[in-house]
């Protein structure tokens, strides 16, 4: 899987930035110098270096069950 640096929607962006402002106030240490100190800030600015990237996944599937592993259970009425 290739690391992405070019955010396809906002809403990825947004994710993203959130995910490493939460980082950042965990006490993760910054990738760059910068004049704030705020979190959300910090990692807007890393994300415009080109420092911070995001991953793009499968989509998720449902798990799948046999079905003689599956407890039956009489039903409700």
């Amino acid at each position: 899987m290739a690391v992405e640096r070019e955010f396809d929607s906002n809403y990825r962006y947004v994710l993203v930035a959130a995910r490493r402002a939460r980082q950042l106030q965990q006490g993760s240490q910054p990738l760059l110098k910068s004049r704030t100190s705020k979190p959300h800030k910090v990692a807007q600015e890393e994300i415009k270096a080109g420092l911070v990237g995001y991953v793009r996944g499968k989509q998720r599937s449902t798990p799948y069950i046999e079905s003689d592993a599956v407890p039956r259970f009489a039903p409700h009425f």
